[in-house]
Formats: structure tokens, C-alpha cells, sequence
């Protein structure tokens, strides 16, 4: 790839040219859950990816992302036999699996190391497949490398996420890019990013968690025309400032932009874990009725 070219690209391209999701218009939201909210019991082992579905199903919650560490011999591929029957579970208890999601990290400097995770990715999208899921979550990086600049850092993070989503694209999995206020900061950042990937299997987890730079309501507006999911989660940030997240006001940029699908929800407030998502849940449904 010309690097001329690919970074004239990014730094030129107008903010909402293209690029955009093409549905029909209109706002009908689906909620679901995300399996983080669940982290502590799931890491502990006394919580499994079945009774996370079984939760989904006793709330009525309608669809689920089984983060990818929560699979047994993660990063490794679980058996088909361990698939099937979880997808089997959720199907006959209604719960849609929406995703899967890895902690890769395409900054690192080392090509080698990148393509170990562009298999991850590669992996877990076969993972997708089987499961009859539409989207296996990603992340850009943990951090500018120190020497480098971000437009250098581009220079090999594009053409990784364009190899993930050729692979996507074989496969039926859309790859969500999930900003996470790490290497990616800023909506312009993340747009900049999908803008040069410019695959229609390549697309935004809008995180309102993790746009922490200006007004998050701002930057989640012009991260929405580009998002097919969510993190939708108990706070939002004004720089270091932890506010709770106004779901109304949300709710209103979601029609006045419009999204249709799934909008998986995070809770991880201190107390028992259901507990606190029950709480969240209730907020968000009064939100969206």
C-alpha cells in the first residue's frame, strides 16, 4: 500500500462522505447484553457462558456478545461440539448471540506479533461463524508506540483491519471496531480509520464509555452514522469527569440519526453483578419504551 496515498486519504476524506451504513431509516432498537458486565463471576469460574444466556433469557433480554475470554482455552478456538451446543442453548431460549469480541492490538511494532493477531481476529470470526453470530468485536491498539507517530501507526493498522475484513466479508462477519479510549480517542480518529479500511464489513461498536474528549454526546453523534453496535454503558466522561449517562438524551440522538439493531448494554457498578445490571436494565427500558 502507497503510504502517500493511504494517509492523504485519511487526513482528507470528509467526516460523513460515504462510508456510512446504508439501512433503512428509522430507529428500532433491540437491547441486549454485553457478557463483560458478568467479568468478575465469569473470570472466577463461578459463572459460565450458559448462564449468562440463561439471564438473557430470564429478563427478556434479546440478544448476547460472548466476549471471546470467556470461552474455555481462550485465545484457542473452543471445540465445535462446545459451539453447537451453545448455540443451541441460545436458540431454544431465544437469546440471539449478536457477537464475539478479541483483545487484539494492532499498534504493536512488531509485524510478526501484528500477524498473530490478525489471525486471532481471523479465528474468532470462524468462531462468529459457527455461532451463527453477525460481528466479532475488535480493538485498534493499546497506544501510540513510543518513537512513532499515529499516521505511522495507520500505516500498518489499516492494512491489518482491511485483511480482517476481507476475511469477514468470506465469512458473513461484519468486524466492529470498538473504540476504547486507548489508541483511538476521538470520533475523528475512529472515522479516520474506518474511512481508510472503506470495506462494507468493517464498522464502529460505538462505546459511550470511552469517548472522553470534548462532549461525549457530540462525539457519539458523529460516530453514530457509522455504527452497526453498541456499548452502551452506566456513564459517560467529560475528560476525567465520570457523569451518569443520560439514556433519554441518547435515545434521541438514536432517532434523530436513526439505528436499527442491537444496542448490547455494560453494567459493572460495585455490588452483585446481577443486581447492578438488573438496575441498568430497568433504566434503559424505561429510556426506550
Amino acid at each position: 500500500m502507497n503510504r502517500r496515498h493511504l494517509l492523504a486519504g485519511i487526513a482528507t476524506a470528509p467526516l460523513f462522505a460515504g462510508h456510512e451504513l446504508k439501512r433503512r431509516p428509522g430507529t428500532r432498537v433491540k437491547i441486549g447484553l454485553n457478557a463483560y458486565s458478568f467479568n468478575k463471576p465469569l473470570m472466577a469460574g463461578t459463572m459460565k457462558l450458559n448462564d449468562v444466556i440463561d439471564y438473557c433469557a430470564q429478563q427478556q433480554i434479546d440478544g448476547v456478545d460472548l466476549t471471546g475470554y470467556y470461552f474455555p482455552g481462550y485465545p484457542n478456538v473452543p471445540s465445535d461440539e462446545y459451539l453447537y451446543a451453545l448455540k443451541r442453548t441460545a436458540f431454544l431460549n431465544g437469546v440471539t448471540i449478536t457477537g464475539t469480541g478479541v483483545r487484539n492490538d494492532f499498534a504493536l511494532t512488531d509485524p510478526s506479533s501484528r500477524q498473530g493477531h490478525i489471525q486471532l481476529v481471523k479465528n474468532w470470526v470462524d468462531v462468529a461463524a459457527k455461532l451463527g453470530s453477525d460481528m466479532v468485536r475488535v480493538f485498534s491498539g493499546r497506544e501510540v508506540p513510543k518513537g512513532y507517530s499515529f499516521d505511522q501507526v495507520l500505516e500498518w493498522m489499516v492494512p491489518a483491519f482491511k485483511e480482517c475484513a476481507d476475511y469477514g466479508r468470506k465469512q458473513g462477519v461484519i468486524i466492529g471496531l470498538q473504540h476504547h479510549d486507548d489508541f483511538l480517542k476521538t470520533a475523528e480518529e475512529t472515522i479516520r480509520v474506518v474511512k481508510a479500511v472503506d470495506s462494507e464489513w468493517f464498522s464502529v461498536i460505538l462505546d459511550v464509555g470511552s469517548v472522553r474528549q470534548g462532549d461525549p454526546y457530540e462525539e457519539i453523534e458523529r460516530l453514530l452514522p457509522y455504527a452497526s453496535n453498541w456499548q452502551i454503558k452506566e456513564h459517560v466522561w467529560y475528560g476525567k469527569k465520570k457523569v451518569d449517562i443520560d439514556l433519554p438524551k441518547l435515545r434521541t440522538l438514536m432517532e434523530k440519526i436513526g439505528y436499527r439493531g442491537f444496542a448490547p448494554i455494560e453494567a459493572l457498578g460495585e455490588g452483585d453483578p446481577k443486581e447492578v445490571m438488573n438496575a441498568f436494565l430497568a433504566k434503559v427500558r424505561r429510556a426506550f419504551a
